[in-house]
């Protein structure tokens, strides 16, 4: 009973500790609000639109300008120049004052009345994939329809036909938007960042005053990081993706089970490290350089099974890996419990482990030096 006096004191007071000191506060609490609005706000629009391109109309007929017409009402694109000069459009690219050429040959309407496809060119910029997909999609979409109409006035006398088009359903991204893309699998690094960032801060504090934890102060921080991470991450994915109206909740209890897990385990990653600091403020020097690689070893910018295998192998090592493809599988797929077993064992047993390398380290060693 003694013992859970003294766990519930020490967990208060160490939320009083975080409060008292604005820089502890900031990061493990006050961020996370932040991040949460200010974050999505430059990915609002969803999808890029009027991106600029330029049209080669070498033929300057009634066909071609039917198109140009058509593909100037998509909301993707914005014709900033109408040329029958290719090479000149080819510099235009080259320089990166448009994204794509809209090539539209001499021998266009000839060529649709004899039933061949036509010889319509569309070169894309591949400097931004983002903005290169969606260049493509309108005029894609343009180029469909009015060449559908068109040639309709040759059904008689021609077999030229329109292959069926192709419907892109995407399934757990419906609006196919970089704000529904990015900022879920964002919103788990921004949890593990900011808890390992506050504790190595809070602990570092408290070493400098050559503190040795206690087993009972060692699990009441434990317990106060797990309460602000476990709130974060509800908040995070309940309300915020909500407020944006991100595809969310999959696997509502799945998520729920595999929150305090994942947090753990950030929480141990940050008592370790805190271990090994002599003052709060290089704290700082591990978040600088390690935000970003994290992000680009999860798999979400670029897929895993196309970098090198040892870099896969070493990619799975961080808990960071593991959450956030976690959550996304049961915040966006929906995938069952069953799927995700694996990845909280992993996590569950890192967390046992680090644990009791980073208590060995606070009680016993380094407070020595």
């Amino acid at each position: 009973m003694k013992w859970l006096c003294d766990l519930f004191k020490y967990y208060i007071q160490t939320f009083k500790n975080i409060a008292k000191n604005s820089s502890i506060l900031t990061t493990m609490i006050l961020s996370v609000f932040f991040y949460s609005f200010f974050y999505p706000v430059a990915y609002q629009a969803q999808t890029a639109e009027h991106l600029p391109i330029i049209i080669v109309d070498e033929e300057q007929s009634a066909v071609t300008q039917m198109l140009i017409q058509q593909a100037s009402k998509s909301p993707h694109i914005d014709i900033i120049e109408i040329t029958s000069d290719f090479e000149y459009a080819k510099r235009r690219v080259q320089q990166q004052k448009v994204d794509s050429i809209l090539l539209l040959p001499h021998n266009l309407s000839s060529s649709l009345a004899r039933g061949e496809v036509g010889g319509i060119g569309l070169y894309l910029s591949a400097a931004y994939f983002l903005r290169t997909k969606q260049v493509g999609l309108g005029l894609a979409s343009a180029i469909e329809n009015s060449l559908a109409e068109y040639t309709e006035k040759f059904g008689n006398i021609s077999h030229f036909k329109i292959a069926i088009p192709i419907h892109q359903t995407p399934l757990f991204n419906p609006l196919s938007g970089y704000g529904s893309y990015i900022f879920p699998a964002v919103a788990p690094l921004i949890i593990h960042q900011t808890i390992v960032l506050g504790l190595c801060m809070l602990i570092a504090a408290y070493r400098e005053k050559k503190w040795q934890s206690s087993v009972t102060e060692f699990f009441a921080i434990y317990l106060a990081a797990l309460t602000i991470g476990c709130l974060g991450c509800y908040y995070l994915f309940g309300f915020i993706f909500w407020f944006n109206d991100y595809p969310r909740g999959g696997n509502f209890w799945g998520m729920l089970i595999a929150v305090p897990i994942f947090v753990s385990s950030t929480i141990a990653i940050g008592m370790l490290l805190a271990s090994y600091l002599d003052i709060s403020e290089r704290a700082g020097h591990l978040i600088v350089f390690t935000s970003i690689p994290l992000f680009l070893l999860s798999g979400a910018a670029w897929p895993l099974q196309a970098m090198p295998s040892w870099m896969q192998y070493f990619a799975q090592l961080f808990p960071s890996t593991h959450g956030i493809n976690l959550f996304i599988q049961l915040n966006q797929m929906g995938v069952p419990s069953s799927i995700i077993v694996p990845k909280l064992i992993y996590l569950a047993t890192f967390t046992g482990i680090v644990m009791v390398w980073a208590y060995y380290r606070l009680a016993y060693v380094s407070h020595k030096k």
